[in-house]
């Protein structure tokens, strides 16, 4: 097959790729704009090269014919999570949109323990190898140059360790060929465990960690409020004014007091407001 022939054959799957990480993104950062939690920590996509297709197609010994349906992942996007119940958080997102702007056709659930979304896939098994993730195959539509087509994606969804340890078992296949010595195969298992384990302790402490998230958006937010303030009173020449509340906001910069940067925050907006009025 040609070069323009693959060429043009990855087009929908290209689209579809930006697409959805477009897509997944914008949720990310709505909930961010919301002052809420998101589910989702990064979102990352590819398309299979031309080279990895092939070692399928001769691996699996599919018909070149039947590219599209019998390989379900050219198509590929990976969210990533925080926690165990942000996957299964996205899952439900993913599930809400079925029949709408995609369509599941298969779960592949690799996850420790029993479904939590609302898919209800029943209790899930990691690889024998230890690899955990929870999979998704979905048909997606794109509009492209070529027309109206309709492909598949896989969605990986994997909490932070789990991709960790996904990246190093992937690099370490790679380099033995998928032919692991046994103890290196040992000891990978291990290390799947501790995957587990550790999770289970982030999902122990999870209301702590976002509240402590939470805190740190607020005050990173109030102090650009009071920085950009203070930057307009400057332009209004208000340099008095602007000096004064500078040191203000380095005496308070230095108590950490949450609350009263909110209180200086709000005094600057209402100092602001009085001088456009009287201008």
């Amino acid at each position: 097959m040609s070069t323009q022939y693959w060429q043009e054959f990855l087009i929908p799957y290209r689209q579809a790729v930006d697409e959805l990480v477009l897509k997944f993104n914008s949720l990310k950062n709505q909930s961010m704009t919301l002052g809420e939690n998101s589910p989702i920590e990064s979102v990352r996509g590819r398309v299979k090269t031309v080279s990895s297709i092939l070692e399928k197609i001769n691996k699996y010994g599919f018909d070149v014919e039947d590219l599209e349906t019998n390989i379900k992942d050219i198509a590929g996007i990976r969210i990533i999570c925080q926690f165990v119940e942000d996957i299964y958080e996205v899952v439900d997102i993913i599930h809400e949109r079925d029949g709408k702007d995609l369509r599941i056709v298969d779960v592949k659930n690799y996850m420790e323990g029993e479904d939590q979304s609302s898919l209800k896939s029943g209790c899930g098994i990691p690889k024998e190898s230890g690899y955990q993730s929870y999979h998704l195959i979905i048909r997606y539509p794109v509009f492209c140059a070529l027309g109206y087509r309709e492909i598949y994606a896989e969605i990986q969804i994997r909490t932070l360790a789990m991709n960790f340890w996904s990246i190093i078992e992937h690099s370490l296949s790679y380099k033995y060929k998928e032919k692991l010595p046994e103890a290196l195969k040992a000891r990978l298992h291990n290390t799947a465990d501790s995957v587990i384990g550790l999770d289970q302790e982030m999902s122990a402490i999870r209301d702590e960690i976002q509240q402590a998230q939470k805190l740190f958006k607020m005050k990173s937010s109030t102090v650009n409020s009071i920085l950009d303030n203070i930057d307009n009173l400057y332009k209004l020449d208000q340099s008095d004014k602007a000096v004064a509340y500078e040191r203000d906001f380095e005496d308070l910069s230095e108590q950490e007091d949450l609350i009263q940067l909110i209180l200086l925050k709000k005094e600057l907006e209402s100092e602001i407001s009085r001088i456009k009025e009287e201008n």
